[in-house]
């Protein structure tokens, strides 16, 4: 596969920043979180993984900063934003890059799509990567409540709750607590995280789908759940998790015993974001998995 910075076009006319860094045999694509975030927590990677071993593809989802940018409140754009699109996008993306039996990797938003594709596509994959993401969302919310109850006061926590029911969010008071949560479950360590020197998160694709913030969840993905469906992939599949998640670690092991081929990792002093918490612990981690399986020494320790 070609290496570099490309823009694909898509059928529907939009265009997609991809970027494909290394030269090794084995190919790993990277999704996303947010949703609405973009590719740059991946730019490190094929680095630490070694580009001589794996090449590293990723992209910025349609809305995300580098991609195009549709108007989402125009009824014609409004499609665009499903669970559906995105999946349907994805397959385009492997299909334009040439990629089959490849290892995909998604985080967060991204863990959620991927485990969408393993179930449609996984025909073409050769492992899957959920990082911090469970089968189901309605195990997330009583959850994320329940870490500001650890972290904040009663008082703290029924501030927000009174901001959120007024949908107030840009109350400073309310978004310096987010920003509290954020240091203790999100990212534990962001001096060790890309910078850019203006905000680029796709807001009105993350409000959509999410809502303001991480311990708030309104959005569309509420109700989706695969916990029936989580046994059909087979794939050697690997659950990394920080252990300071945002996403419960019951529902990880919970997880792990459910699919028929997987290992489940924590990655120490790790929040949401444990790629850049600790970096070193994250890719030995990935870095071992992919070694196993393509030795086809792949355990489930």
């Amino acid at each position: 596969m070609q290496t570099g910075t490309h823009l694909l076009q898509l059928k529907n006319g939009f265009r997609l920043f991809t970027r494909t860094v290394g030269h090794g045999p084995v190919k790993l694509l990277c999704l996303h979180g947010g949703p609405g975030s973009n590719h740059t927590e991946f730019e490190n990677f094929a680095a630490e993984l070694g580009e001589d071993r794996v090449q590293v593809t990723m992209y910025d989802q349609l809305g995300s900063f580098f991609s195009d940018q549709p108007d989402f409140s125009r009824p014609e754009n409004q499609h665009y934003l499903t669970l559906d699109y995105y999946l349907s996008e994805l397959e385009e993306v492997r299909q334009q890059l040439g990629l089959d039996q490849f290892y995909l990797l998604g985080h967060s938003w991204g863990g959620l799509l991927a485990q969408e594709y393993a179930l449609k596509y996984g025909q073409h994959l050769k492992g899957l990567v959920i990082m911090s993401m469970i089968d189901n969302i309605g195990e997330y919310t009583p959850h994320v409540n329940a870490l500001r109850e650890k972290i904040l006061t009663p008082a703290q926590v029924s501030y927000m709750q009174g901001v959120e029911r007024a949908e107030a969010f840009d109350d400073p008071e309310y978004q310096h607590l987010v920003d509290v949560l954020n240091r203790h479950f999100v990212c534990r360590h962001p001096e060790n995280g890309p910078r850019q020197l203006v905000p680029t998160t796709a807001t009105a694709v993350y409000n959509h789908f999410q809502g303001n913030n991480e311990f708030v969840m309104v959005g569309t993905l509420n109700g989706w759940d695969r916990r029936q469906d989580l046994h059909k992939i087979t794939l050697p599949t690997l659950l990394m998790f920080g252990e300071y998640d945002t996403m419960p670690l019951a529902v990880a092991r919970r997880m792990q015993r459910t699919l028929p081929h997987a290992r489940l990792v924590l990655t120490p002093d790790g929040g949401h974001c444990h790629s850049v918490d600790n970096p070193s612990a994250f890719f030995h981690n990935l870095g071992q998995y992919l070694a196993d399986v393509e030795n086809d020494q792949f355990t489930t320790y």
